[in-house]
């Protein structure tokens, strides 16, 4: 089994005037973020795009080892998560992710890439830990 995978986050000051960075474990990404890259459009990063990256790297793996075992394995797969935050009574909350994926299949039909897609949105980790924010999905065939 791998060793468990870290981030680390630091903040400074008041949540509307504080900056703050994100780094991983690994060393790929450092990036930074503040109130603003998080519920305005201001530069940075936040961590619902984290979130979106963790969720369309988890799937399109996902796919692709189900589209293997089933005997069609893809050239490509490309799946773009949205995250969406959306304020409520309650405060701020994760309210849906839409996956929108569109994959290179040789020899594959419709049905079969469809029945496949779904399995992998439902058993990926990343949506098992997510299991309690709505999935939606468009997967689509190319070439």
């Amino acid at each position: 089994m791998p060793a468990p995978r870290t981030a680390t986050s630091r903040w400074d000051g008041t949540l509307q005037d504080g900056t703050g960075t994100m780094r991983f474990g690994g060393g790929a990404f450092e990036g930074q973020y503040s109130f603003a890259s998080r519920f305005e459009e201001g530069a940075g990063t936040n961590p619902e795009e984290l979130i979106a990256a963790a969720h369309s790297g988890c799937f399109s793996m996902a796919l692709s080892g189900a589209l293997g075992r089933a005997g069609h394995p893809p050239t490509s797969i490309e799946t773009t998560a949205s995250v969406h935050l959306e304020k409520g009574d309650a405060g701020f909350r994760i309210a849906r992710i839409d996956l929108d994926c569109t994959a290179t299949v040789p020899g594959i039909d419709e049905a079969a890439f469809q029945e496949a897609a779904e399995g992998a949105k439902a058993n990926c980790p990343v949506s098992k830990a997510l299991a309690g924010v709505e999935i939606t999905l468009q997967a689509r065939l190319t070439g």
